[in-house]
């Protein structure tokens, strides 16, 4: 890295090569834990009950669980939610009772250790409501990427939306490889999270390709690779700047935002770190590869200019 008169020159296409192999690497790993291991789908794709308890004091999770599996309910998931003295338990459905007869099996067993526990709520969906939801939600981010192709495409040039949706499909299964070989739960806020990432992503290589169009009217001499290099140094400290300041929300509600935005905070923090390197190795690293010059992003003469500007 340089830095002449205050600003960067960075060599980031000279290092392209390098970030493809590492891209590969983590879209390799990535899909292939999605393929093995899967998602851990949240109640509202499996379906299912979810009950919401309040205790005085703080509960031990494993009686929780040793309590219900004595009441028949050994599959259950429990955990804290927000504070010690609250817990979240999940139940997969089941064929032979009804969702109302699970959740008044579940309060007796828990009230009856505890008569002080208090149920706060209690959800039922069903699993067909839960697979309308997986289809209508991977549906929602394809229209989402198909709308991106067409807008960068007519705002700047082909070769740019393929180097965006390119970007965009790397950033969304990386973060879904996350969620995979963690087992964080996947739910509808990281769904939602998800396409926010994809709008974060985007916005950030729009500035950039914004830069790379100006730059190619502006420089008559260079190749594109220094063309781009140009335009990604010159938006860089907006890039950091911004991102940083994302982080530190997303870092405030992933710590202290409690238990219900912890996969949604998560979500959009590897979002925000995947996007940024995205934009500069994934999005113009494939608009390169894909042969944009000077000429495709000049802008068209009009015919008859010349006698138009004649006296």
């Amino acid at each position: 890295m340089k830095i002449l008169s205050g600003k960067t020159q960075i060599d980031f296409m000279g290092k392209r090569k390098s970030a493809l192999v590492f891209s590969l690497l983590l879209i390799v790993i990535s899909l292939g834990s999605l393929f093995t291991r899967g998602l851990s789908f949240g109640i509202d794709f499996t379906g299912g009950t979810l009950i919401e308890m309040a205790y005085p004091d703080s509960v031990d999770l494993g009686g929780i669980r040793h309590l219900l599996g004595e009441a028949g309910y050994g599959d259950v998931q429990a955990q804290h939610f927000g504070t010690s003295r609250d817990i979240l338990i999940r139940i997969a459905p089941r064929a032979d009772r009804a969702s109302a007869e699970i959740s008044e099996d579940i309060l007796a067993a828990l009230t009856g250790a505890d008569a002080a526990a208090e149920m706060r709520r209690v959800e039922f969906v069903g699993p067909q409501v839960g697979e309308e939801l997986t289809e209508q939600g991977g549906l929602a981010m394809l229209y989402a990427l198909i709308g991106i192709l067409i807008y960068v495409a007519l705002r700047f040039e082909y070769r740019f939306s393929f180097g965006a949706v390119a970007a965009l499909v790397h950033d969304v299964i990386i973060t879904l490889g996350v969620f995979s070989v963690v087992q964080v739960e996947f739910d509808l806020t990281v769904l939602a999270a998800l396409l926010a990432v994809i709008g974060y992503s985007l916005n950030d290589t729009i500035v950039v390709f914004d830069r790379i169009r100006e730059n190619f009217r502006k420089m008559r001499k260079g190749t594109p690779e220094s063309v781009m290099n140009n335009s990604i140094n010159q938006t860089l400290s907006r890039t950091l700047m911004t991102s940083l300041t994302t982080l530190l929300v997303l870092l405030a509600l992933f710590f202290l935002g409690g238990e219900i935005i912890h996969s949604f905070a998560l979500a959009l923090i590897v979002g925000v770190f995947v996007g940024t390197y995205s934009s500069i190795f994934v999005a113009c690293s494939s608009t390169l590869a894909l042969g944009v010059s000077k000429a495709d992003l000049m802008p068209v003469e009009k015919e008859g200019k010349e006698v138009d500007d004649q006296p």
